[in-house]
């Protein structure tokens, strides 16, 4: 079963107020009312279970969108795979700081959104008019409770500009933290489904029109650090009283000879997590009201 974000829509089409459900395999049985993520991550992995436990009734369809609280932050670890170092390399005029960090006992870490920027599956993600070299990053994300209990596990798209970070490193906040940067979907696997999370397949595939321009695949098997001690690290000198979303970096990066455009599709697939799937577009391109958490 998966945690899902979406709409119902009326007799006339029109959607209605965003609403969470628990999806099987009959379809979405909604979650009441007044359910928030935030609320169910509050505490620890037993109270998120039991918050689940609540959805009831016959089974609807939801039209995805970001499964997020309009107020939930989204961390993001770096360099956590050898792919991941080789290409912040590539890109770098500084390289030497990412071999460090790559080996170094404390984990890169940093703010990457709030809920209310983050892209569902169907939304369009964004490359920034003064970036010259974008990029999707596949990753595992991780839901962690208020307690730094892992409640369950989502696809993240990591967009970034390897431009802007090239240019300096101090500039990432630029490079990875702007509307149309973040895509997470399309749903909430807990934790307690998926047995092996250092065993899970990434396929990533591009599209630019009819045709695949890129597709590649890997496994959390070769993530270098281990997700408890990224989650430790983030919990370490800060609370997350609705809880927090971790995402632990990318094992897939496309060669340097390799940029988005808007008009190209990006596909994510994590086995057990689901497909997240989403159209590019220019930032001035993304219809940020008609999408924002709790509309």
């Amino acid at each position: 079963m998966r945690l899902v974000r979406g709409h119902l829509s009326d007799d006339t089409g029109v959607p209605g107020p965003a609403r969470w459900a628990v999806r099987d395999e009959e379809g979405d049985r909604l979650l009441p009312e007044d359910f928030s993520l935030g609320e169910a991550l509050s505490s620890g992995l037993d109270h998120f279970r039991r918050s689940l436990a609540a959805a009831s009734g016959p089974a609807v369809t939801l039209a995805l969108a970001a499964p997020v609280d309009r107020w939930t932050e989204v961390w993001a670890a770096g360099v956590t795979y050898r792919r991941s170092r080789e290409a912040r390399k590539e890109e770098s005029h500084e390289p030497d700081i990412y071999e460090r960090v790559y080996d170094a006992p404390r984990p890169e870490l940093f703010f990457k959104s709030l809920g209310w920027r983050v892209r569902g599956h169907g939304q369009a993600i964004a490359v920034r008019p003064d970036s010259s070299w974008d990029v999707p990053e596949p990753e595992l994300a991780v839901v962690v409770c208020a307690s730094g209990e892992i409640a369950g596990y989502t696809v993240c798209d990591d967009v970034s500009s390897r431009s802007i970070e090239g240019e300096n490193p101090l500039y990432l906040p630029q490079a990875k933290m702007y509307l149309g940067a973040t895509a997470l979907g399309p749903g909430i696997r807990p934790a307690w489904e998926v047995p092996d999370p250092y065993d899970l397949g990434i396929r990533l595939g591009i599209s630019r029109g009819s045709r695949e321009i890129w597709a590649g695949s890997a496994s959390t098997r070769r993530l270098h650090r281990r997700i408890d001690d990224l989650v430790e690290h983030l919990m370490r000198a800060d609370r997350y009283p609705y809880g927090v979303i971790l995402t632990t970096g990318t094992c897939l990066v496309p060669e340097s000879d390799f940029t988005l455009t808007p008009g190209d599709e990006v596909t994510i697939e994590i086995d057990g997590l689901g497909r997240l799937v989403t159209p590019v577009s220019a930032v001035d391109g993304i219809d940020l009201w008609r999408d924002l958490p709790g509309r």
